[in-house]
């Protein structure tokens, strides 16, 4: 599995630098930082979404060019308003009907469930919905957008753990934006704190996590737990 490594990417409004950061995708990253930080302009960047005379500069070191729904996907934060809710889930695929069999049952679904149109479907099955379309492209990077956001706490951990597995499985590389530090421990190989467009601390998850050197990311850890005990 080659590494991603985004040399540089700058993001304007007018004159206002709005994100300026540089990464590298080894396994998986998770982008953490509050909102506004700058983590969904960074993937809009990367897929190709934002106007061009808003992205200053894009450079990367990959083997491969990166061409959105061919080699790099996307897995947005609503599983609820991602898919088409009058559209069957098989023809939200753009794979022969076979391999949609194997690919749902790759996330851990029913075939059956590709005749069945979305809004009969949980939010932990059209997550994996989601996930299946994604991976169905083969492609050898996969951006996840919050997406634990919109489901309950026991459908959590069980996408954390099929997300892994898949990873390992079929080798693409992983950037996950959050801003839950307790989801990017169990997502993560490595983290990279980003606030107001400029990342301001990175390395292991763990280490990062356990020793943090910034009093934003400090911020940021205390703020989940925070979270976590008022949720219990």
């Amino acid at each position: 599995m080659e590494n991603f490594i985004c040399d540089k990417l700058t993001i304007y409004n007018n004159s206002k630098v709005l994100v300026d950061i540089e990464f590298e995708i080894e396994h998986s990253l998770a982008l953490i930082g509050q909102s506004g930080s700058g983590k969904s302009l960074t993937l809009k960047a990367i897929l190709g979404l934002l106007p061009s005379n808003l992205v200053g500069d894009f450079k990367y070191t990959y083997p491969y060019k990166i061409i959105r729904g061919q080699n790099i996907s996307f897995v947005p934060q609503n599983p609820f308003t991602a898919l088409s809710p009058l559209t069957l889930i098989k023809d939200q695929f753009f794979i022969d009907d076979e391999k949609i069999d194997y690919y749902l049952e790759l996330v851990g679904l029913d075939s059956s469930l590709k005749n069945s149109y979305p809004p009969h479907l949980s939010g932990g099955q059209l997550q994996r919905v989601v996930i299946a379309i994604a991976i169905s492209t083969d492609s050898k990077i996969i951006l996840f957008d919050e997406p634990t956001t919109a489901l309950d706490t026991a459908n959590i951990d069980i996408i954390l753990s099929l997300i892994n597995s898949l990873s390992d499985k079929l080798s693409f590389l992983t950037l996950f934006v959050t801003h839950d530090i307790s989801v990017a421990k169990k997502i993560a190989k490595n983290v990279a704190i980003i606030k107001s467009g400029k990342i301001i601390e990175k390395g292991n998850t763990i280490e990062v996590l356990n020793n943090p050197k910034n009093n934003y990311t400090k911020e940021l850890i205390e703020s989940s737990f925070r979270s976590r005990e008022f949720r219990k």
